[in-house]
């Protein structure tokens, strides 16, 4: 499963004031520009996720380093993370039980 099928989410795109850029491809072997891009993202490791407000310039930083960053909606973001909240929710326990059942009304 690639790294943009594992963080897409199951909402509707609409439109949102805040991103969330999730960087999911490491930093070595990137161009000095891109890392310093990360920098200023406030980038430093794999699956960190930051909150930014949707402004032309964060756009623009964006738009340099597509290949390595995740951009999410709020929506997305909360749909995200309500889906693995719900994931590693407590169940119920299973019970099983060994013990054979006795034979009601059986003629042997």
């Amino acid at each position: 499963m690639s790294a943009y099928n594992a963080f897409k989410a199951c909402a509707p795109i609409s439109w949102s004031s805040n991103l969330y850029i999730t960087l999911v491809r490491g930093i070595p072997g990137t161009r000095r520009l891109h890392r310093r891009t990360l920098e200023a993202l406030h980038l430093g490791k794999c699956n960190r996720t930051v909150m930014r407000w949707s402004t032309p310039t964060v756009r623009g930083m964006l738009q340099q380093v597509k290949r390595s960053v995740v951009i999410e909606t709020e929506e997305m973001y909360n749909a995200r993370k309500e889906k693995k909240a719900n994931h590693g929710a407590l169940r119920p326990p299973l019970i099983v039980n060994h013990q054979p059942v006795p034979a009601a009304n059986s003629l042997q």
